[in-house]
């Protein structure tokens, strides 16, 4: 059964295209998880804390370190479809926690101990949010591609499998 579930997941008829979602993917995960864990005060922790993510200083560099391994293993085509599981997590809450507060034009209370902070823009509203959406959105896409096609026929998958 878990021969199975593996052989589904490095399973690829995608075509070799598919490797320029996958070098966009990692051109942009990668060098994002290096600079949260070597500037920490300014795209790490420090950020999560101005953004309101609970746990700054244990979700900055995990999910700097999530992005690094996840988009390493994207640009090599190898599990393609379960590392993009943790990126299309790390999309949905940067969206939630970054953009939702753009589009209500305030900061958005979610619990009693959880409030995502809105950033100063000269404007709010559903055409500012979808203008600070946009590479969030290409990313999330490109990472739901790349679940549900795999890695291709350039990739590590395709060879292994």
């Amino acid at each position: 059964m878990i021969d199975k579930i593996l052989a589904y997941r490095l399973t690829t008829d995608a075509p070799r295209w598919t490797i320029f979602i996958r070098l966009a993917l990692a051109g942009v995960f990668i060098p994002e998880g290096i600079q949260k864990l070597i500037y920490p005060e300014m795209l790490g922790a420090g950020r999560f804390i101005k953004m309101g993510i609970p746990y700054p200083e244990f979700t900055g560099p995990l999910v700097g370190w999530v992005e690094i391994i996840c988009g390493s293993l994207i640009l090599l085509g190898l599990f393609t479809r379960l590392a993009a599981v943790p990126l299309i997590i790390t999309m949905l809450v940067a969206i939630t926690a970054t953009k939702i507060p753009i589009w209500m034009g305030q900061d958005w209370v979610v619990t009693d101990s959880i409030t995502f902070y809105v950033r100063e823009l000269k404007t709010y509203g559903f055409w500012s949010f979808m203008h600070e959406a946009r590479l969030d959105w290409a990313m999330l896409m490109g990472a739901c591609y790349l679940f549900f096609v795999g890695g291709g026929q350039w990739s590590l998958d395709k060879r292994v499998r």
